[in-house]
């Protein structure tokens, strides 16, 4: 069993992401990509201003963004090899993928943008940033990013988006 823990900080309760909406984006990308064990991500809801602040501090970019990945392994998006058993929590005896944190402000704007919901935005980039964790990247190299482009639209498409 999965865990996703998902946490709003800076973010009036009526703009808060739907927690339940995250979480099954979670449990779903785990699922089709083959990870037979259970995971755990955690989930930063924030505002703009402090998105930037973390960019800042963790990329050297002063500007906000969207969402941002910190994967805790260094995997391959080669498809899924479990690691090492040590990797695996003793307490918890789940496996820590990462965390994710997304702007709350960001997912309004770009879905106005885009024309698309407020949950298919929150969608994408969650099942964008649970790619990461998993070692995919969209970085240099047109290969890596056609097939993290095509696995996100499989994905979306297999959640009803």
């Amino acid at each position: 069993m999965n865990k996703a823990y998902v946490r709003h900080n800076r973010v009036n309760k009526p703009d808060r992401l739907s927690i339940p909406l995250i979480k099954r984006c979670i449990n779903t990308v785990l699922r089709l990509e083959g990870v037979g064990i259970s995971c755990e991500v955690s989930v930063l809801v924030t505002d703009d201003l402090a998105i930037r602040e973390i960019n800042r501090e963790f990329r050297g970019k002063d500007e906000p963004t969207d969402v941002l990945s910190f994967p805790m392994l260094e995997l391959s998006a080669q498809g899924w090899v479990e690691p090492a058993p040590c990797a695996i929590d003793p307490e918890t005896g789940l496996l820590p993928l990462g965390e994710i944190v997304l702007s709350a402000e960001r997912v309004d704007r770009q879905a106005q943008e885009y024309g698309n919901s407020r949950d298919r935005e929150t969608a994408y980039l969650t099942v964008h940033s649970v790619l990461h964790l998993l070692g995919y990247d969209h970085g240099s190299e047109p290969e890596e990013k056609a097939r993290m482009r095509t696995r996100e639209k499989q994905i979306m498409l297999e959640m009803g988006f």
